[in-house]
């Protein structure tokens, strides 16, 4: 088996009397592409914030390469560079352009020279489509543009891990698939990911497990055929049978 990268240990978060995630017991492996489904209001993208201390867990622990990432002394900067996050409201700077939303990050938390960081910001805004529109600011581009920046940003950081929370949610639907597009090219290439979508087609055909949560648990954890064509839960059956009727 390779090699465990990320795990969650009997994790809990609330937020007052609200108990949003209980008891999450989770591993991610490197070159994993895990997509997280379930309804609204499931836990699903708080599991990732959690993931990224953007939010703190009320109870349990989460470990990053064995390390337990709430320890103190455990560096957040290092660990956020390494697990990188893309939001599905693209969290652009709109003053910068595209080219240098994606030098910024290198420069000051990598303190790589400009040169270097321009080098690889070009070299992957190449791959995601978007060399053309090096010099245009995030209101100058569609949503769809936005998000293939969002994720270029992400990868010049070289993380081994990327965490995408709805990266698809906020788009016209004609845009769609030029970010998944993007997202399909990435999983071929061996980086691992954890992917919060409601797109099942993309769930079935390019992750590797499906975490299936409800009500702040997961419900089921396991492949995409398994989970399609075989699930073991009535509560997956139902979310299952009323997310493929409404597409």
């Amino acid at each position: 088996m390779s090699e465990n990268i990320i795990r969650v240990s009997h994790l809990g978060k609330s937020f007052g009397e609200n108990e949003v995630l209980k008891d999450i017991d989770f591993e991610a492996y490197v070159g994993d592409v895990i997509s997280i489904i379930g309804s609204s209001g499931s836990g699903k993208s708080t599991l990732l914030r959690c993931i990224n201390q953007l939010e703190k867990p009320t109870s349990g622990a989460i470990y990053f390469h064995g390390k337990n990432i709430q320890d103190q002394g455990f560096s957040l900067s290092d660990y956020r560079t390494k697990v990188g996050m893309v939001f599905q409201n693209f969290n652009l700077f709109n003053n910068l352009s595209v080219l240098q939303n994606c030098v910024v990050g290198q420069v000051k938390v990598l303190k790589r020279d400009h040169e270097t960081a321009e080098k690889r910001a070009l070299d992957i805004l190449e791959k995601v489509g978007m060399a053309q529109y090096i010099q245009a600011k995030p209101k100058q581009i569609s949503g769809g543009q936005k998000q293939r920046v969002a994720i270029a940003r992400a990868l010049a950081m070289d993380p081994e891990v990327l965490l995408f929370d709805e990266p698809t949610s906020a788009l016209d639907p004609e845009m769609v698939g030029e970010v998944l597009n993007v997202m399909r090219d990435l999983a071929k290439s061996g980086l691992t990911m954890l992917v919060v979508t409601h797109e099942m087609d993309f769930a079935r055909e390019v992750s590797n497990r499906i975490v299936f949560m409800d009500e702040g648990v997961i419900v089921e954890d396991s492949t995409p055929d398994e989970i399609f064509h075989r699930p073991k839960n009535e509560r997956t059956k139902v979310f299952l049978n009323r997310s493929l009727r409404a597409r």
